[in-house]
């Protein structure tokens, strides 16, 4: 057990040392395991029944976490009917499936896997942890191939899990049980419902002795596993469901962080090393059958991938489809304890299990290298925000030209003639619209609809705000010249903000004469206001002073939940607060790239 921590401790020291990045440190653990376990000095022993209760337990948590990393909120949002990642991400894996299948039957008709439904099961899985840590590390998270990427990984931990409990049901003998199943799904709404209210008072009571956020998770993995065997499912799926109930309690990211380190910290090395260990290289290459069987397994996990590559050609470059299709190859979290499991029911072979093992470590390598040498991200996806300005004039045209080109992407409509004529040398991306009321599209973060100088156009103004509001835009500005108290608060209500020029310019000239130091603030070309939304988890957790570039910056609100707060050295950021700041330009602009990269 000593040894095990001692490898756990220094296996992510050796790969910061050596630079190997593009290695998961799963594979490397499962490395570093197969040089102690049987197949090298056999220093581990794999029959340790410590050691084998810790990766059990190792395993459930790791599917715990899994079941985590799943967002919600991607099914919730409207996407642009060009670009959905729901819909790629089902497309992709529906192919994935079909894939899966075909060679599983190729391979019992080839005599080299007799088991066709376990092939399928082992092929159609996809690796969710190494795929958003690749995914993070490129900062594509939110972006839409990365959000495809990631639903089709969601559904390739999902349905084999679903598939795995199926397969064991049927080879256990347990098949008619089966819809009992029905009893696990239903007991984690149960639980669900139950904590949703109580989980917020949680957070306001929980000490540093008790810490209750992580004795409920704990009890809601306990409970779902235990339940999970009682009806006759797989562990790991209710550890599934217990990562996906926990999910929608919307824990901290101070809880999430201390879950993680409690998993990736000390329990799930030991799975890992664990797997490693037991590994038998030896007997794989002195049975020929066996070491003929990897080559055309670690094939088989690269070309069920291909509907994948073929789906994201459509919506992405074809070098980022390809990195994205490849990168779905990356197996090994589902395929270990499926390996388990057929060994339990003794549906495969110890070789055979070693050979699907090995082919797991070799995609595990492969995906993120390969990933990370060939995506590039698109001109397009560089931008933060993408905005559009309905509505040409000296108003909205000067905005758009102040708008920082690093951070928006500002496309600009209108349905005047004589407006288009007069700017479309100083705006490019001024297009021309007879009715702008029938755009039907909107894959933009930001609408702002200012309307022409000349007439009054709130009324249209109105109609375009509430169009882009009702296709899903995020944030919609709309410009208002005699506004009414009746539909400034529908506007209000439906989430759109009110923007009024004698408002804005009484505002200006109000705090010109009575803070002149905050008008100085807004109009110094030297210094600059940022209002951020910090997005970045590695801030998470910490408090104001100790960011290593506090001194850079002057904080001046921090808005959490709706509520301003006023901020203190010792007050802790939290992801999704907006701070409000002000500094030099070049400082201030490095600070927002720091708290907005996804990762």
């Amino acid at each position: 057990m000593l040894l095990v921590i001692l490898m756990a401790l220094v296996i992510p020291i050796w790969m910061a040392k050596f630079n190997l990045h593009n290695i998961p440190t799963a594979v490397a653990e499962i490395i570093v395991g197969i040089v102690l376990g049987v197949s090298g000095f056999n220093w581990v022993d794999t029959s340790n029944s410590q050691l084998s209760f810790l990766s059990n337990l190792g395993v459930i948590i790791l599917i715990f976490l899994s079941g985590m990393e799943i967002e919600f909120d991607l099914f919730k949002k409207k996407q642009d009917s060009q670009i959905n990642p729901v819909k790629i991400a089902l497309l992709s894996f529906l192919g994935i499936a079909a894939f899966s299948i075909f060679l599983g039957w190729i391979l019992s008709i080839l005599g080299l896997f007799k088991d066709m439904l376990l092939a399928s099961i082992i092929f159609m899985t996809v690796a969710l942890g190494v795929v958003i840590a690749t995914l993070k590390e490129k900062e594509i998270l939110s972006k839409s191939i990365g959000q495809s990427i990631l639903l089709t990984a969601v559904l390739g931990e999902v349905v084999p899990l679903l598939g795995l409990t199926i397969y064991a049901s049927i080879h256990g003998g347990d098949a008619e049980k089966l819809w009992l199943i029905i009893l696990l799904f239903v007991a984690a709404i149960v639980l669900l419902i139950r904590f949703k209210r109580p989980y917020l008072w949680f957070n306001k009571i929980t000490k540093q002795t008790t810490q209750i956020d992580i004795r409920l998770a704990f009890f809601l993995i306990f409970v779902l596993v235990s339940i999970a065997e009682k009806v006759g499912a797989e562990n790991i799926l209710g550890a599934f469901l217990a990562g996906m109930v926990m999910k929608l309690l919307e824990p901290s990211e101070a809880t999430k962080d201390k879950l993680t380190s409690i998993g990736y910290g000390f329990f799930i090395p030991f799975f890992f090393i664990m797997t490693g260990a037991k590994l038998n290289l030896k007997s794989l290459f002195t049975n020929q059958s066996a070491l003929l069987l990897l080559p055309i397994l670690v094939l088989a996990f690269f070309v069920s991938k291909v509907p994948a590559v073929l789906t994201y050609l459509k919506y992405f470059t074809k070098r980022n489809a390809l990195a994205g299709g490849l990168l779905t190859a990356t197996t090994i979290t589902i395929v270990l304890p499926t390996l388990q499991v057929a060994r339990k029911l003794n549906a495969i072979s110890k070789t055979q299990s070693d050979a699907f093992t090995l082919a797991a470590i070799i995609t595990c390598i492969a995906g993120p290298i390969i990933f990370n040498s060939l995506f590039k991200l698109a001109p397009e996806d560089k931008i933060k925000e993408k905005v559009l300005i309905y509505g040409a004039n000296v108003f909205s045209v000067a905005v758009a030209q102040e708008l920082h080109d690093k951070w928006y992407s500002v496309e600009m409509i209108t349905d005047d003639q004589e407006a288009y004529n007069t700017y479309k040398s100083r705006v490019k991306s001024l297009k021309y619209c007879n009715n702008v009321l029938a755009i039907n599209e909107f894959n933009y973060d930001i609408v702002a609809s200012s309307g022409s100088d000349s007439g009054s156009d709130d009324e249209r103004n109105y109609e375009f705000a509430k169009k882009a509001k009702q296709a899903g835009v995020s944030r919609v500005i709309v410009r208002q010249k005699q506004p009414e108290a009746n539909r400034i608060a529908e506007l209000t209500q439906l989430d759109i903000e009110v923007f009024n020029g004698y408002s804005a310019r009484t505002s200006a000239m109000r705090a010109l004469i009575e803070s002149p130091a905050f008008y100085e603030i807004l109009t110094d070309s030297d210094n600059i206001l940022y209002d951020v939304k910090i997005r970045n988890h590695r801030y998470a957790g910490h408090q104001l002073m100790d960011l290593s570039f506090i001194d850079k910056i002057t904080v001046s609100r921090i808005k959490r939940d709706g509520e301003w707060l006023a901020p203190h050295g010792t007050t802790v950021l939290e992801v999704g607060d907006e701070i409000v700041y002000t500094g030099k330009v070049e400082d201030a602009d490095m600070i927002r790239e720091l708290l907005t990269k996804e990762n």
